[in-house]
């Protein structure tokens, strides 16, 4: 008597690709950590240059612009040549951009330092034009959201050590936040002698962890270059022109809705991340202090993001993703019209929901698009410039100070809250189209 015998399911990760699948994963934790250090830096920079929020966002405009001006490029040129050139001409960059600081600091300009972090990005943009793409190819396709969701659960450990250089290292270290008895700044009553011996001192500390992180991808760099990396993309991809491609992705609903709602989601994380510090302070918490509890809500989007991974073996991505915006949405009220310390509660906690969107958002985005993956995955890094433009923006309303009964930073989280109501909506679009398709 025969027996019949189901198909078994595809492997996440295939054998014959563990150990690429591990160096490239590893970039995933090297940008994190990028991200992540520099955010406080927007406070630091504020009191260090005593400027207003508006303008020490810029930061961020200069770290995430440099996504939305390198990630076309990168994808033509991984489109060229192949995944592992695009990759360490990435690390390259990256390092680069890291050494920069070393001038910058010794100099004492603001705009040499986004200048740094400008052409730092160049290299971020290669390395997740290349990486995320990367890894979805590398295996069946049944199973690439879900290969994509846990590479990505390695970016947070990245921004977590970030975190914890910024808390334990950087913002604690500098002579610019010492406080008097009253917990006033000390800094801006000093005169200009003092301010500038500690603005040399503090420049520095903030330039030594970007030192320290581009000798490591100098290093990563040699690994790299020397193992041997499977060529995943097909032979026909690099005779496609980039003009049929882009003609494709603009007619695809799914793609372009996906990019719309990329721009909105990274512009929502940096935003709940670059001003829990200043929502913090509002209640009477240094910067120090304040950026403990962004640790606290990157150790809970990790812990969120492997728990969300698992989950996707019984849950349709589209429906997780409606769900998590759905609680984000939720939680973001909660710190626009609650405040005082269950404010922070609630804007530490929208990391759990945020946990999963990144690689989600991108996952649906690119299934089934094949040949025109590599430049379709260019316009979802390009997408990460929602980062650069809306938190100037957010910057701008928390300098008002209040805005009607609430304090301005309160009310400034009404732009995450539209963010996640995009995502949300692009959820159950998804969803539905994948009901009725």
């Amino acid at each position: 008597m025969k027996h019949s015998t189901s198909p078994s399911k595809p492997a996440v990760i295939e054998k014959k690709y563990l150990v690429p699948f591990i160096l490239i994963t590893s970039l995933f934790a090297l940008w994190g950590f990028a991200n992540d250090i520099t955010n406080p830096m927007v406070a630091a920079f504020q009191t260090i240059m005593e400027i207003p929020v508006s303008e020490a966002a810029l930061v961020q405009f200069a770290f995430y612009g440099g996504y939305g001006t390198m990630a076309i490029p990168a994808a033509l040129f991984v489109r060229r040549f192949s995944y592992k050139k695009g990759i360490l001409l990435g690390l390259a960059l990256y390092a680069i951009g890291a050494f920069l600081f070393i001038p910058a600091a010794q100099f004492e300009q603001f705009t040499f330092f986004l200048l740094s972090l400008y052409i730092l990005t160049f290299g971020l943009a290669f390395l997740e034009t290349t990486a995320n793409p990367y890894i979805i190819s590398m295996g069946d396709e049944a199973t690439s959201t879900r290969r994509l969701n846990f590479a990505q659960s390695f970016n947070p450990m990245g921004s977590l050590l970030g975190m914890t250089v910024a808390s334990n290292y950087v913002l604690t270290s500098l002579d610019s936040e010492k406080r008097d008895a009253a917990g006033n700044l000390i800094f801006h009553s000093l005169g200009e002698a003092e301010k500038a011996v500690i603005r040399t001192h503090d420049l520095e500390i903030i330039r030594n962890p970007y030192v320290i992180i581009g000798g490591v991808v100098l290093l990563v760099f040699v690994i790299i270059a020397l193992t041997k990396m499977p060529r995943t993309q097909s032979a026909e991809a690099k005779n496609i022109r980039a003009i049929d491609s882009a003609r494709r992705l603009l007619r695809n609903h799914n793609y372009r809705e996906g990019v719309l709602t990329q721009f909105f989601y990274v512009a929502a994380q940096i935003m709940c991340w670059t001003f829990i510090i200043q929502y913090a302070e509002n209640i009477g918490i240094p910067k120090a202090v304040g950026q403990r509890w962004n640790i606290l809500a990157m150790a809970l989007f990790l812990s969120s993001r492997f728990i969300s991974t698992y989950l996707m073996k019984y849950l349709r991505p589209s429906s997780m993703l409606t769900l998590f915006a759905a609680g984000a949405m939720t939680t973001t009220l909660g710190v626009i019209f609650i405040g005082g310390m269950t404010g922070l509660y609630c804007l530490v906690a929208t990391s759990v929901f945020m946990s999963l969107m990144f690689p989600t958002i991108y996952g649906i985005a690119l299934k089934g698009l094949g040949d025109d993956s590599t430049l379709g995955a260019a316009g979802l890094v390009m997408a990460i410039v929602g980062g650069a433009l809306m938190p100037p923006l957010q910057g701008a309303i928390i300098d008002l100070g209040t805005i009607a009964w609430l304090p301005a930073v309160n009310a400034s989280f009404v732009l995450p809250f539209i963010c996640f109501t995009v995502i949300c909506i692009y959820g159950l679009r998804t969803n539905r189209r994948r009901i009725m398709g």
